[in-house]
């Protein structure tokens, strides 16, 4: 079943959240359990669900952040201490919003990479070599698909407006 399109709202934060961290050279964007999350430094550090921020923090600071308001653990049972969802009006305002994103970015350098992911199936499998399409539209294949560049365009700098009024 294809995934459902993500709607206006939770692009546009997705959108903020990549600009906050344009700044940094080790940022890696992927899917993860119904999230748009964001790795700093190969570990999980913002992830964005609905119009909803996931923050990972200190878990030793678990009991004072639960007790914020627009804020609810991921796991009320304990199991996922220092991960708290922050709902929109917990990051309504640039001093919120800065507040989080700083909060998880100090946190980082501290947290525990998961362990890699074990691959699947016959170890001793080679893997298709990839094809790729020069800017002519051609085919190219092995040394030649490396040599060929991608066409990409280069992101335009956006402002964001998901803060309800300015501090």
């Amino acid at each position: 079943m294809p995934a459902r399109p993500l709607s206006d709202e939770t692009l546009h934060l997705i959108d903020a959240v990549r600009t906050a961290l344009a700044h940094r050279s080790d940022v890696e964007e992927r899917a993860l359990f119904g999230t748009h999350a964001f790795f700093v430094d190969g570990k999980m550090s913002i992830a964005v669900k609905g119009e909803e921020l996931l923050v990972r923090l200190p878990p030793e600071r678990h009991g004072e952040l639960q007790e914020m308001q627009n804020t609810r653990e991921l796991s009320p049972g304990g199991g996922m201490k220092g991960y708290f969802w922050v709902e929109p009006n917990g990051f309504s305002t640039r001093t919120q919003w800065s507040f989080w994103i700083d909060e998880a970015l100090a946190y980082n350098p501290h947290a525990k990479a998961a362990p890699p992911k074990k691959k699947r199936g016959v170890a001793k499998a080679q893997p298709a070599t990839p094809k790729k399409v020069t800017a002519t539209g051609a085919r190219t294949k092995g040394a030649a698909a490396k040599a060929a560049k991608p066409l990409s365009k280069k992101p335009t700098a956006k402002k964001h407006s998901i803060f309800e009024a300015d501090d």
